[in-house]
C-alpha cells in the first residue's frame, strides 16, 4: 500500500507542476487568446452535457470521436495482426509484401487526405445501409468512411511492423527443440511463436492506438464533419474560443492515456512472467 501511494504520489507531481505554471502564466499574460484562465477550462469539464457553442455537449463530442477511432483501430486489428504474423513466419510472404508496406509506411496519415476524398467523397455508415432521415441517420451519418480510413491508416503500419518484427526474432533454438520433442506446426506457431512474440505485438498495438488519436484531429477536419473533439478545436478556433481548443486537446490526451494505461494493464496482466527481466519502475 506504501509503495502505491508513493507511485502515485509521483505520478501526480508533473501534472501539478503544469498546473501551477498555467495558473501563473495565463494570470502573467492576461489574454484568454493566447493562454485562457485555468478556471475557465475546468468548468467545461464540470458540465460534460451542456451544449457547447452549438455543437452538442462535450460528453456527445467525446464518445463520437472514441467510437470513431474504435472502429478504424480494430479494423486495422483486424488485417494487420494476422498480415503481420504470416509476413514474420513466411520469408516468401515476407518478400512478397514487405516492399509496398516500406512504401506506403514513411506517408503520414493527413498526406492521404485529398485522395481519401476522391475515393470516400462523405460516404457514411448511413449512405451504405441507405438511409436518409430518421434518428439512425441522425447517428450513422457521423461515422464517415473517409475517417475511419485515416484513422486506419494511423494505426496500421505500427501494429503490422510490430507483428513483423516479434515474430521474426523468436529464437530458433525455441523452435528447434519443439521440434525435435516433436510439436508440430501448429504447436510450434500458436504455443511458440505467437506466445514469444505477444509482448512485443501488445506494443505494436498501444503504438497503433496512440496513432489512431493522433490521427483523430485530421480525420475530424475533413468535409462532412460536424461533430467529434477534432472538429471542436477547429470550429471553436474559428471562434476564438482558446478555452475550448484546450478542451478539446485535453480530452484526447486523458482519453488516450486511459486507453493507453488499460493496454499496458492487459499486457502486465496476460505476460506476467515478463516482469521478471525487466527494471522495476
Amino acid at each position: 500500500m506504501k509503495k502505491f501511494i508513493l507511485s502515485t504520489g509521483k505520478s501526480l507531481i508533473g501534472p501539478a507542476i503544469v498546473l501551477l505554471l498555467w495558473t501563473f502564466g495565463a494570470k502573467a499574460i492576461d489574454n484568454r487568446l493566447i493562454l485562457p484562465q485555468l478556471g475557465s477550462v475546468l468548468k467545461h469539464f464540470l458540465a460534460p452535457t451542456e451544449n457547447v457553442i452549438g455543437l452538442g455537449s462535450l460528453a456527445v463530442n467525446i464518445v463520437i470521436s472514441l467510437i470513431r477511432v474504435m472502429l478504424g483501430y480494430i479494423a486495422a486489428l483486424l488485417i494487420a495482426l494476422p498480415l503481420g504474423i504470416i509476413m514474420g513466419y513466411s520469408k516468401t510472404a515476407y518478400q512478397l509484401a514487405n516492399p509496398v508496406i516500406g512504401l506506403f509506411r514513411p506517408i503520414p496519415p493527413i498526406a492521404w487526405v485529398p485522395l481519401v476524398l476522391a475515393w470516400f467523397g462523405i460516404t457514411s455508415f448511413a449512405t451504405i445501409l441507405g438511409l436518409n432521415q430518421g434518428t439512425w441517420y441522425i447517428y450513422l451519418s457521423n461515422f464517415k468512411l473517409s475517417m475511419m480510413f485515416i484513422i486506419f491508416l494511423g494505426t496500421f503500419f505500427p501494429v503490422i511492423t510490430s507483428c513483423i518484427h516479434g515474430i521474426s526474432q523468436v529464437p530458433n533454438t525455441l523452435i528447434e527443440s519443439a521440434r525435435v520433442l516433436g510439436a508440430t506446426e501448429s504447436n510450434i506457431f500458436f504455443k511458440i511463436l505467437i506466445p514469444a512474440a505477444g509482448p512485443t505485438i501488445m506494443n505494436g498495438m498501444r503504438i497503433g492506438l496512440g496513432s489512431a488519436w493522433t490521427s483523430l484531429v485530421s480525420a475530424e477536419m475533413m468535409p462532412g464533419s460536424i461533430s467529434g473533439v477534432g472538429y471542436l478545436i477547429t470550429h471553436a478556433y474559428e471562434l476564438a474560443k482558446i478555452d475550448l481548443v484546450m478542451v478539446g486537446m485535453i480530452s484526447i490526451g486523458l482519453i488516450g492515456s486511459l486507453l493507453d494505461f488499460s493496454i499496458r494493464l492487459a499486457g502486465k496482466k496476460r505476460f506476467i512472467w515478463q516482469r521478471e527481466t525487466k527494471i522495476d519502475r
